[in-house]
């Protein structure tokens, strides 16, 4: 008689109303604005929010003009905070700023590459910074993402919309949700917890946001062939939740990674991406992982698999990449990688041209998370690498 293998896992989505989610959102409008008029901006903008203050920091270097504290603020009210009963608003919160140039040392490396310095290849860009970078798919959706992390962020696009929509009458701008998964086999079969958690305004009872939650955005975005009388529901379990975003909980950028990638079902390199122009290998490599991993996944080479990419400051090429299949893989994992080499440029300036980044489309993403967004048809999500890569394995 044979066992199927069984676990739970869970994953986390925040509202753009989060503390931490509103820093993201400005440092990526402030990016946003820098790359409209000035395309070869070099931004890291850093952003932490406390009550009644938000502080812009970072390093900037660019041609274009931007007005912070407009952003900042205009961001602000996109998100909702619009009034001072919510204990933050957009018209009223102090905006102060920090900004300097980049490091000219830093600038060296990334404006002409080791490769270039030796003779090795044309003029060309290096990466701007050390690390590893991971990118991953699987079978689980459409989208080739995690279920839980895709459930979680449904759910908290859902208490989005629904508040902007003026479809609920209780919900206010900050909230989470958490979303627990049964596998069996590797499969996702069962949603058994659903944990949500939305900031209300004072004179709605527990019951009234209850039954909003349900009615406007659980019953909607949950599939419901995987919940059944023993899937576990949370709304609100403190019982209270008026005191929230930056009055409630300091924020800063950077501090929700992986909500921002697979929900912790698959690796992250640490780096973060939001206020990070695209010569920031954080982003545009990550970006560039994504887009391996899901093509292969979607040519049938693997049922899901974890792409790492690893570089040096000021060189091109990558140090190192590493494949994973998890067992899954047609081919071994070694001519895995032989593969990618041969069907993605995974230098900075390829990844850069190839999705064309040198543009205002981050905004966007500060919030949701950065894969699997049908929605915003995003390049690296394309799957446009399938029949080579099934040509050069010899599958086409």
């Amino acid at each position: 008689m044979s066992h199927k293998n069984t676990y739970l896992f869970t994953s986390e989505s925040v509202t753009e109303g989060h503390p931490d989610k509103v820093c993201d959102a400005i440092a990526d409008a402030v990016l946003d604005e820098l790359l409209r008029d000035d395309p070869q901006s070099r931004v890291a903008c850093e952003v932490c929010a406390t009550t009644g203050m938000i502080l812009v920091m970072g390093e900037i270097s660019t041609q274009a003009y931007c007005d912070i504290p407009a952003v900042a603020r205009r961001t602000i009210s996109e998100i909702g905070y619009d009034r001072n009963s919510l204990g933050f608003n957009a018209e009223t919160c102090a905006v102060l700023t920090s900004i300097k140039e980049q490091s000219p040392d830093i600038a060296l490396g990334v404006d002409r590459a080791f490769e270039s310095k030796e003779g090795l290849e044309p003029d060309t860009l290096g990466a701007g910074d050390q690390g590893m970078m991971f990118g991953f798919a699987c079978k689980d959706t459409p989208e080739y993402m995690p279920l839980p992390i895709t459930l979680a962020h449904r759910i908290c696009r859902g208490l989005a919309e629904a508040r902007k929509l003026h479809l609920a009458k209780t919900f206010c701008p900050d909230g989470k949700a958490q979303v627990s998964v049964r596998y069996e086999d590797g499969k996702p079969v069962h949603i058994d917890t659903v944990v949500v958690s939305t900031q209300h305004l004072e004179s709605a009872s527990l019951d009234e946001v209850k039954r909003e939650v349900h009615e406007l955005v659980l019953n909607k975005v949950l599939p419901q062939d995987m919940v059944d009388a023993d899937t576990r529901f949370h709304i609100n379990p403190t019982g209270r939740f008026v005191i929230g975003g930056p009055n409630g909980d300091s924020g800063l950028t950077g501090r929700k990674i992986i909500v921002d990638t697979y929900g912790g079902y698959a690796h992250h390199g640490g780096g973060s991406f939001s206020g990070k122009d695209p010569t920031k290998v954080d982003r545009s490599a990550t970006y560039a992982a994504r887009h391996v991993a899901k093509n292969i996944v979607a040519a049938g080479l693997a049922d899901r698999c974890e792409v790492e990419i690893a570089y040096a400051i000021g060189v091109a090429e990558p140090v190192s990449i590493t494949f994973n299949g998890y067992g899954s893989s047609v081919l071994p994992e070694e001519k895995m990688v032989e593969l990618i080499r041969s069907c993605f440029d995974l230098r900075p300036e390829g990844i850069i041209r190839k999705f064309n980044l040198r543009r205002p489309i981050y905004r966007d993403l500060a919030s949701y998370g950065h894969f699997g967004r049908p929605e915003l048809d995003l390049p690296w999500e394309k799957l446009d690498v399938v029949e080579d890569l099934r040509k050069k394995a010899g599958l086409a």
